[in-house]
């Protein structure tokens, strides 16, 4: 099950949250080798993790074994402050827009030779599925240019917001990703499974 983490309930995931930080520094800091975001303690956090994000956990056996984030864009974001250079145009920002960020997935969950990843397949779904319950019709990405046709395949609506920049060395653009009931329909057919992937009790506060 994909678990939601907010401040309402937060106070039951300290344990699995303490997981994600170490899952975050493990992927991005020592695999990715973003120097920028090393921590003596070993844990990544950023400053927009604030109470504001909601966090997309993917459990099994009390262990954390994928994560994804989603920010409002009505508040202060990665495209909006980090990245800027990668949106040409009007940045895209709304109450049914989020950015989608921080996708982790721990090294012995990562399947060979799938075109995506089981576990970020079932993230995408609970954020989808979290996404329609809330009004939220599209998604903000930064992804290495290579993943755009995986996103298209899924039956998202993407949409380039500028060309291509080189960051920390991969080319990576920055689109949009309108989604639907058909994107679910999608993702369950995808993944060879139609139950919803949300675990059922979580609070949302809206940002």
């Amino acid at each position: 099950m994909i678990h939601i983490v907010t401040p309402a309930n937060e106070f039951r995931y300290r344990e699995e949250m303490e997981q994600v930080w170490r899952l975050r520094h493990e992927v991005f800091v020592k695999e990715k080798g973003w120097i920028d975001l090393d921590r003596p303690d070993g844990r990544e956090i950023d400053r927009f993790d604030t109470p504001h994000a909601i966090h997309f956990l993917a459990i099994e056996a009390g262990r954390v074994i994928g994560y994804s984030r989603l920010l409002p864009t009505t508040r202060p974001h990665l495209l909006s402050d980090v990245m800027p250079q990668l949106c040409e145009g009007e940045r895209p920002s709304g109450h049914d827009t989020w950015e989608w960020t921080r996708q982790a997935v721990a090294r012995s969950h990562r399947a060979r030779g799938k075109a995506v990843n089981p576990v970020s397949l079932a993230l995408l779904t609970g954020i989808v599925e979290w996404g329609m319950a809330h009004g939220v019709r599209q998604l903000v990405l930064q992804m290495p240019t290579l993943y755009l046709l995986h996103v298209v395949q899924l039956h998202f609506r993407a949409r380039p917001l500028g060309l291509p920049q080189a960051i920390s060395g991969e080319d990576i653009i920055a689109t949009t990703a309108e989604f639907d009931e058909r994107t679910l329909a999608r993702l369950r057919a995808v993944r060879r499974d139609a139950a919803p992937v949300l675990a059922p009790s979580y609070t949302y506060i809206a940002a």
